[in-house]
């Protein structure tokens, strides 16, 4: 059986809740993966009657949900503050600006969103962590090794009692590893992983995109965290084979912006190789959502919806319950 094909709403928070249902029916998707943002999944209005309404909703219009995604606020968790956060948290979250309290109102946010999910009747919140130490990424000044050390383990320290939380509660947290979060490549991720010892309520939203064009193998990445892999982001990037402008850093430059070395691409129009993601994915007996995560500057969003769960539909297939030779033995 193949798995659900379920639409990412956090591009889509501009819409009512009501209306992005409506869509992604019509544009033939199994379900939705509700933001944290915009009206699709507020946490702090998530009482009983909220999570019933919602799921009403849902059904109204034959969608399901597998999993919550509350990336901005997992972000403020452990990250350097500054004016950015302002745009993306909310006012309660925010307060009055100051860098720890944000920090303190962003974990209680976090554990409140396991506890919504809880009471929505999904078991797996995705999002981000934050970082306090992305700004060392690269080593110049040298950075000393204990500079990264205290990263990870005021990573560890702030995460911990939010997952402790989760896991009396039944929840998973699902990292998207990600550049700017504690984890963005397969060596990272392992040492979120120590960091945590290797706590069970941590995991990752795979993402291949954000791996790419790093040149991080993001196949092998399903291999190695096999029983670490929650949830699944559908969702491409595309990468030059010759010399660009603005390289893997991206320039300074937004996204969409011609001279690139990479950008985000609607499935099945960039460089990931999706149908070695199915068959690892198989090999590990993944069988959640396959998420789309729809970002590509260059095309109309509704149609790269709809192309999109078409896409993920032709390129999902189950795997053989019987080597395909085994006819030969009768």
């Amino acid at each position: 059986m193949s798995r659900p094909v379920t639409l990412f709403t956090g591009q889509w928070a501009d819409l009512p809740f009501e209306t992005i249902c409506k869509k992604a029916n019509e544009f033939g998707y199994d379900g939705l993966e509700l933001a944290c943002w915009g009206d699709h999944f507020e946490v702090d209005k998530a009482n009983e009657a909220y999570c019933k309404a919602r799921r009403k909703m849902l059904e109204k219009y034959d969608l399901k949900a597998f999993a919550i995604s509350n990336h901005l606020v997992g972000q403020a968790v452990t990250d350097r503050i500054d004016e950015r956060h302002k745009s993306i948290l909310p006012a309660h979250v925010w307060g009055d600006g100051d860098p720890e309290g944000i920090r303190k109102r962003a974990s209680e946010e976090m554990i409140r969103t396991g506890e919504a999910a809880k009471r929505f009747g999904v078991d797996i919140v995705n999002g981000f962590t934050g970082s306090p130490i992305w700004h060392l990424c690269y080593s110049f000044p040298a950075v000393p090794a204990s500079m990264i050390e205290d990263g990870y383990s005021d990573f560890a320290r702030r995460w911990k009692p939010i997952l402790d939380s989760y896991k009396k509660l039944g929840i998973k947290f699902a990292l998207e590893v990600h550049p700017t979060e504690i984890a963005f490549d397969t060596a990272s991720a392992r040492r979120a992983l120590k960091a945590l010892d290797n706590h069970p309520a941590f995991g990752f939203n795979y993402d291949p995109s954000h791996l790419g064009y790093q040149g991080v193998d993001y196949i092998e990445f399903i291999h190695i965290f096999s029983d670490r892999i929650f949830h699944v982001h559908m969702k491409d990037a595309s990468w030059s084979e010759f010399p660009a402008e603005a390289g893997v850093f991206g320039g300074h430059t937004d996204f969409g912006t011609r001279g690139r070395y990479w950008d985000f691409r609607s499935p099945g129009r960039g460089n990931i190789n999706f149908e070695g993601i199915i068959r690892a994915l198989n090999r590990i007996g993944y069988k959640g959502p396959l998420s789309v995560e729809w970002e590509d500057s260059g095309m109309d969003r509704e149609h790269g919806a709809r192309e999109a769960v078409d896409f993920v539909r032709a390129t999902d297939f189950p795997t053989s319950e019987i080597a395909f030779d085994a006819a030969f033995e009768k």
